[in-house]
């Protein structure tokens, strides 16, 4: 779904998940979620080139960025700044790598959990999937929503919070059942409020 864009991603799913599970064993890695383009950023990604006004000019966070797709989507419709956050070295080494091939520059950074807002978007794509993640990441992006607009692209993932979002867009994006349930997800883009209770729902 987003042709102007090229990735290195994995060719064969579960070998590397697989690979990567066993060295998690041994080295305390993450599983590699920056080899797949997921849905939540497929669908950013294509909102954001279709609609370069979105970002441009702006500075941005692809926040929990896997590979970076979101990002490179931001610099190349003229945002001001982009820069990816992740907390796995072997993600910011991908962001890396899809940032060099594809002719842009995206600022790699770590865990940002905590920071003061720096800028005027924040990207989340498909980041409600563990109910640790989102309790963790969720009342930090509340609170960035007071100064500036945060963005969650999901497909139907059992932890979004269900209050505190508006709808903005819907996009359908194919997927694997290799990686998920269905041949295809509908994702949501919503922008997060500053209100709201900061738990998270189960499912």
């Amino acid at each position: 779904m987003v042709p102007e864009i090229a990735l290195y991603l994995a060719t064969e799913i579960t070998p590397i998940w697989q690979a990567t599970e066993a060295y998690l064993a041994e080295t305390g890695i993450e599983p590699p979620f920056w080899a797949f383009a997921w849905p939540g950023s497929v669908a950013m990604a294509r909102r954001i080139l279709d609609d370069p006004r979105l970002v441009e000019g702006k500075r941005v966070l692809d926040f929990a960025a896997g590979g970076g797709l979101a990002a490179i989507a931001c610099t190349k419709a003229g945002a001001a700044l982009v820069e990816a956050c992740e907390i796995d070295p072997l993600a910011l080494d991908a962001i890396a790598l899809n940032a060099a091939v594809n002719d842009v520059q995206v600022i790699g950074l770590g865990d940002v959990v905590g920071s003061p807002c720096r800028w005027d978007l924040i990207l989340c794509g498909d980041v409600c999937y563990e109910a640790p993640m989102t309790g963790h990441i969720l009342p930090w992006l509340r609170l960035m929503a007071a100064s500036c607009t945060v963005w969650i692209a999901d497909p139907g993932r059992a932890y979004l919070p269900r209050d505190g979002m508006v709808a903005l867009d819907r996009v359908v994006v194919p997927t694997t059942q290799e990686l998920e349930d269905h041949p295809e997800r509908a994702v949501t883009l919503w922008q997060l409020s500053a209100g709201g209770a900061a738990g998270v729902a189960g499912g």
